[in-house]
């Protein structure tokens, strides 16, 4: 065991040389921490600094809840998973009487997913004031884009409707519902569902990149976040959370195989599935501006890898590889960073442009180019690594953006043409 903590300590510390890190890491086995360690700030303001004990925002990571808390539901009776989810949802939110809650809880839906940049929900309809009926019929009371149960596709719609399924089947607010019959039962008493106003203690702010200065997340309330996302929570929390689940002990087994079924591309409830090193592991990330979440876990092997940031500096799922392939004995490469490619400043300005107005835009800057999101007010360095090809300067990214002419002359970016004159 001291072989393996060694080698985790070791590649751990020459990752996080190469990224500026603000976040806690804890990997335990048979009950016995094997690393555990806190990183930078949690409030570069006041200079306090992360330890064991702060609360990390967990994005979609809080998936596993709300799918839990409808096999609670599930295992009462007071819903059937396999019946249509507009029996459950308020007279005024119905979608398509296909769609079952099963498709929501396993994001085979076919609703649409607004969670792009055309819309403007992201970074513009998120930070105005919550309306729960105004936010479904702008945004999710659509016309489905294909038939339910046919194909994945990862939706937060999925699960923010899940959430005031439970409220409309439990009469109880999903935070209420979510603190009562999951986090007071096994004693997590660090965690809880954020709304963008509460007072949590022991929160770490959420920080990321403007040219090269760390400035604060940009603003969004978590209201919309409902279900799919906004729980906070900690690492002593968390490994509570990963024991329920190991032990199996508050659902009956016919449930427990339900919410662990693997359906289309992997994914359970709230959790992926897949079986590597000869045994299954279960886990879910999150990410949002200013947070990195993993979590990973090996039932039979007693394992527990957890993971929380409240930067973008890491790429938490390659870390997460990294010490799953460590606990099971496996070679990993030193981490690196990509290596910057020579390319004249004339060459680089060719990239720039906007290519969706105030959503993607490429500007030269001081012979650098930038990535600028928020009508122009986060501007995000990239530099290249190959001809079109592009990195984020202060994130561990594993595949590079694509920056490149299509087949009739003119420059694109993640889907989009560069507007003519620009």
């Amino acid at each position: 065991m001291q072989a393996i903590r060694s080698k985790l300590d070791q590649y751990l510390n020459k990752y996080l040389e190469l990224w500026d890190f603000y976040g806690v890491i804890q990997v335990t086995q048979k009950s016995e921490v094997l690393f555990e360690k806190a990183y930078g700030y949690a409030s570069i303001e006041f200079g306090l600094e992360n330890d064991m004990n702060s609360c990390f925002s967990i994005a979609s990571m809080s998936k596993q809840f709300t799918a839990f808390a409808i096999m609670l539901l599930y295992e009462q009776k007071l819903l059937d998973i396999d019946q249509s989810a507009q029996l459950y949802l308020p007279a005024n939110m119905k979608i398509d009487e296909s769609i079952t809650v099963h498709h929501l809880l396993s994001h085979t839906s076919g609703l649409y997913n607004f969670y792009q940049f055309e819309d403007d929900f992201f970074a513009g309809y998120n930070r105005m004031e919550y309306s729960r009926n105004e936010f479904f019929q702008r945004y999710i009371n659509k016309k489905p884009t294909k038939p339910a149960g046919v194909t994945y596709d990862y939706n937060n719609s999925n699960y923010n409707l899940l959430a005031w399924i439970i409220e409309q089947v439990s009469e109880e607010k999903y935070a209420t519902f979510i603190r009562n019959h999951i986090f007071l039962p096994l004693a997590m008493m660090n965690s809880e569902v954020d709304d963008s106003c509460k007072i949590i203690n022991n929160k770490s702010s959420n920080y990321v990149k403007d040219y090269d200065s760390n400035i604060k997340s940009p603003y969004y309330n978590e209201k919309f976040s409902i279900g799919a996302g906004a729980i906070i929570s900690n690492c002593d929390d968390l490994y509570k959370w990963y024991r329920c689940l190991r032990d199996r002990n508050i659902l009956s087994p016919k449930t427990y195989a339900r919410f662990f079924k693997e359906n289309k591309n992997n994914y359970c409830y709230g959790l992926e599935h897949y079986h590597t090193y000869g045994t299954d592991s279960y886990s879910h990330g999150g990410d949002h501006l200013g947070v990195s979440t993993y979590m990973q876990h090996y039932y039979d092997e007693d394992i527990c890898i957890i993971i929380l940031s409240n930067n973008e500096a890491v790429n938490q799922y390659r870390v997460g590889k990294a010490i799953s392939d460590i606990l099971h004995q496996f070679d990993i490469e030193a981490p690196t960073k990509h290596e910057e490619f020579p390319i004249s400043e004339n060459k680089l300005k060719e990239y720039c442009g906007t290519y969706l107005k105030d959503k993607i835009e490429v500007e030269f800057s001081k012979g650098k180019l930038y990535f600028t999101r928020f009508a122009g007010n986060l501007h995000i360095e990239i530099y290249p690594v190959g001809e079109g090809r592009f990195v984020r300067r202060f994130f561990d990214q594993i595949h590079p953006y694509t920056i490149a002419k299509n087949e009739n002359g003119e420059m694109t970016f993640l889907g989009h043409t560069k507007h003519s004159g620009v």
